[in-house]
């Protein structure tokens, strides 16, 4: 089967899909009105520093203040007024968390001295720093302290001394001659990770890459001394141009566009960095919608729904809150052939894989609670935690799994650097607003009832009450409620006519006297 990057790029929104054999694995979109801020390197200024959550409020020039804890704050104490660093991890750079050698990097980004934030940073302070997550919800950027500027083949990492290779690549004599060839080649003790697409590459083009990084680098620091304002410093490449950087791989045989523009982009893109990719690369010019043509529309839309089926019968559901996302395994129609646990065995380890692909593909990050269906057996508990992890192991953001619980329970973190899928193509439902249920009709009903008899408190007045609702709720009043309402105009001394109104909400009506 074949992998391919599918791109449908407009002025307004660029959407680019991942396709692995023939599934939609993953899904990035860029929207013209809320461009992403992830990888991007602003000048910031200290805003206010909060010794109690050690952490600090930064302007970078966007209107709401963005957030740097303690730990991400880099302790140059040669320079430490002058400038301050932030390294993102952002999805792009997914290479560099799965490709690093990640223990001993951790120990170098770690916090080595016990200072506090109130000694590495004071209100008014000019720092240059790059956001490592975006905003979500209520919450302003994250920034964090160490830069990091990834290419196709390098990623440069100034403020750490470090050099990492791929993890992908395996080969231990290729390792070792991609790290000779970038100790021969950088500068002092700048940092460097070199990516998966660069296994058996030349030092020529490593070389020509590094050069790239360092004159992109230092035009960064000199926008930093120069400039006394909040405001950006570095913007990140497009959408379409990050899918060619960090998910045009081997592993991807072509990548589709329907854009002329960006197809020309792309190629000179290409042209630079990755000659050889340019045969792979087509322009769309089909009658029907690029998306329509490869599947991926349909995909998005069941990827907004909560209820996922299982081949067998089974399902899962997945409803997002704000602390977590909980995912509930279910038998559904399916009874199995031989006994109850060998059923539930079979339906838990079907739903690992969609659980699994459901993730990458909606991007859902943060704390993540599974119910798998209670197992008798420590063997298939064990089973099933271990076909999660090894079902995870395709995916490039970091994820962490913890062990099933007696009560069936599987927690984990996946490592969440942007909004998922859900909250980027929804919003808030006005109706529920934001419960995610209806008061039922028989509720609406008895509240109408109750305002009745405030309303109508004094029965000397007698005369009409009008009551105006939506029809479904006029249909349960005249028909369910018949009894109810006769009841309720003998004890009001009011005659109640009701209207229906097409264009109210459920839980909407006026009572008019």
């Amino acid at each position: 089967m074949s992998n391919e990057l599918i791109i449908n790029a407009r002025p307004y929104e660029t959407r680019v899909a991942l396709v692995e054999d023939n599934a939609v694995v993953e899904l990035h979109i860029e929207r013209d009105a809320g461009q992403e801020l992830t990888g991007n390197i602003y000048r910031g200024r200290v805003a206010r520093v909060l010794p109690g959550m050690q952490a600090a409020f930064v302007d970078i020039g966007l209107g709401r203040t963005a957030f740097l804890y303690v730990s991400d704050v880099y302790k140059d104490f040669s320079d430490l007024e002058q400038m301050m660093l932030v390294n993102s991890q952002t999805a792009e750079e997914a290479d560099q968390r799965e490709e690093t050698d990640s223990e001993s990097l951790q120990a170098e980004l770690s916090n080595e001295s016990p200072l506090q934030i109130e000694e590495l940073l004071h209100e008014g302070q000019n720092i240059m720093v790059q956001v490592a997550k975006e905003p979500l919800g209520n919450k302003g950027a994250r920034l964090t302290s160490h830069i990091s500027l990834p290419g196709r083949h390098l990623v440069l990492m100034p403020t750490v001394n470090h050099i990492g290779v791929s993890r992908k690549i395996e080969d231990k004599e290729e390792r070792e001659r991609l790290k000779g060839i970038i100790r021969k080649l950088r500068p002092g003790s700048l940092g460097f990770i070199v990516r998966t697409v660069a296994e058996d590459g030349t030092q020529e083009k490593l070389a020509a890459e590094m050069d790239f990084l360092l004159k992109l680098w230092g035009n960064i620091q000199g926008k930093m001394e120069k400039g006394t304002s909040p405001g950006l410093l570095y913007k990140d490449l497009s959408i379409s141009l990050r899918a060619v950087r960090d998910l045009f791989t081997r592993e991807v045989d072509r990548l589709i566009i329907d854009s002329e523009e960006e197809y020309e982009n792309i190629m000179e893109f290409i042209d630079t960095f990755a000659p050889k990719l340019r045969y792979s690369v087509e322009l769309y010019e089909g009658s029907d919608p690029i998306f329509d043509a490869f599947g991926v529309e349909i995909e998005i839309s069941r990827a907004l729904g909560n209820k996922i089926w299982l081949k067998s019968g089974g399902y899962i559901v997945i409803e997002l809150t704000e602390a977590l996302t909980s995912i509930d395994v279910n038998t559904g129609s399916y009874v199995g052939k031989r006994n109850l646990e060998e059923t539930i065995l079979k339906t838990n380890l079907e739903a690992v894989k969609e659980i699994a692909y459901q993730l990458r593909l909606r991007n859902i990050g943060g704390l993540i609670v599974i119910d798998f269906i209670d197992m008798e057996k420590t063997a298939n508990r064990h089973r099933v935690f271990m076909a999660l992890k090894e079902a995870l192991s395709r995916d490039r953001a970091k994820t962490n799994v913890l062990p099933m619980s007696d009560l069936g329970l599987i927690e984990m973190t996946r490592k969440r650097t942007r909004a998922s899928l859900n909250r980027l193509l929804c919003g808030a439902c006005f109706y529920c607003e934001g419960r995610g249920t209806l008061k039922s009709a028989k509720t609406i009903c008895y509240e109408i009832f109750r305002d009745l008899e405030r309303e109508c408190a004094n029965p000397e007045e007698g005369g009409n009450v009008h009551i105006l609702v939506n029809p479904e709720i006029e249909k349960a009043l005249k028909e369910e409620e018949q009894r109810s309402i006769i009841d309720l105009e003998k004890r009001i001394s009011r005659r109640i006519i009701i209207i229906g109104k097409e264009n109210f909400h459920m839980e909407q009506y006026e009572i008019t006297l």
